[in-house]
């Protein structure tokens, strides 16, 4: 039988019961090909954008697979941000609501004692950032000993963080039969050295390269001078349909002189990039999840892990150097199968890095016309959207 719906699905009246508040009925392609693996205990390496359904693939069988009598953490679930934590421990107690089993996140920011306590009353599945799961287990308070199963969230972003021997000391304090699964938008070679180390004839769920992009996502393009950018980049956040959006660059400097530049003009604006501190960060982004900002002027690591809901555009001020970057970025929009449309402003000194990304992907990266590019005053960008 095929399966395409949650009811296909070996699960339990609780958890199906769960699923069916949240609205989930039909499957994204990762929770078709990955649920049923998971159910039955194999590990998995699954190749999926944020946004795409993941959270449920590894979720709703690890809240199937535990068992409720045991007060011990038995899942483990570890991730690059704080962000990330809590949206993922938020989904896992969803899927979880009437299968009676404790979730709890844990990450550096937030009071270490409230986070003890809750562990010291039983938790079934932990959602944490590897720094702050070393220090509880280091104070003894966390106990990977009864774990059966562990799961890598965005591996390819922890790695890139610079997060490798937290990992790999966490997962040498969990049982050699647990069940290890992995989930990252991009599989290199980094991220496979992790899966032939700690995984058991894994099952793969990759997309090919050319898949990369989300195939709900409208891409475009337009070549600017560099010095037009600005305009260029006032026309299209001026345009009609621009309602909420990030915008990336390259380095924190730019990313706080466009926010100031934008906010003359009277744009509902705010910078975010590594130099803020976690209560400015957690204040920007809190404010544009409310919608008091419909413009985020980010870093690529500021913006790790940031899932929220609405996203209408993402703007590459800057071309990125790093062609999965790319994917990186647009993958904060086009959420849950909602549509969404990435725009690059791309300068003639930054075709090559531009060149990199459409060779790495098959998905239609349209180009339009810019002002600034042809000398035209009337920019058709503003009648495009």
């Amino acid at each position: 039988m095929q399966i395409q719906t949650f009811q296909d699905l070996p699960l339990t009246g609780e958890i199906l019961r769960s699923i069916k508040e949240l609205g989930f009925e039909s499957l994204f392609p990762i929770q078709a090909q990955a649920i049923m693996p998971l159910l039955e205990g194999k590990d998995v390496i699954g190749q999926a954008q944020t946004g795409t359904g993941k959270t449920a693939a590894f979720g709703i069988p690890m809240v199937q697979r535990l068992n409720r009598e045991i007060r011990g953490v038995q899942g483990l679930i570890l991730v690059p941000t704080r962000e990330l934590a809590v949206q993922v421990a938020e989904n896992m107690a969803s899927f979880a609501k009437y299968a009676r089993v404790k979730v709890l996140a844990v990450y550096g920011g937030e009071s270490i004692n409230k986070q003890i306590h809750a562990l010291s009353s039983g938790v079934q599945i932990v959602v944490g950032t590897p720094g702050r799961l070393i220090d509880l287990m280091e104070r003894r308070v966390l106990n990977l000993g009864t774990v059966k199963m562990v799961v890598l969230d965005e591996a390819d972003r922890m790695l890139d963080m610079g997060f490798i021997q937290d990992i790999e000391f966490i997962l040498s304090k969990t049982p050699c039969e647990r069940q290890t699964s992995l989930f990252s938008a991009t599989i290199e070679q980094s991220v496979m050295r992790i899966c032939n180390k700690y995984m058991k004839n894994p099952q793969k769920i990759l997309v090919s390269k050319d898949e990369i992009a989300l195939t709900q996502m409208k891409q475009y393009y337009t070549i600017v001078n560099q010095h037009g950018k600005f305009d260029t980049l006032c026309d299209i956040i001026g345009s009609e349909g621009v309602n909420k959006a990030i915008v990336f660059c390259r380095t924190r400097r730019e990313t706080s002189r466009l926010s100031d530049q934008l906010y003359r003009k009277g744009f509902r604006t705010q910078a975010l990039h590594a130099g803020f501190t976690q209560a400015q960060r957690d204040r920007a982004i809190s404010d544009f999840r409310c919608d008091r900002l419909s413009l985020l002027i980010a870093t690529d690591v500021a913006a790790r892990g940031l899932d929220i809901e609405g996203i209408t555009h993402i703007i590459n001020y800057d071309v990125p150097m790093d062609p999965p970057v790319y994917f990186h970025r647009i993958g904060r929009t086009a959420r849950k199968g909602e549509e969404g449309t990435a725009i690059t402003l791309v300068s003639y000194g930054e075709m090559s890095d531009f060149n990199n990304i459409k060779a790495l992907t098959k998905t239609k990266i349209e180009e339009i016309k810019s002002s600034s590019a042809s000398g035209n005053d009337d920019s058709p960008i503003k009648s495009f959207f």
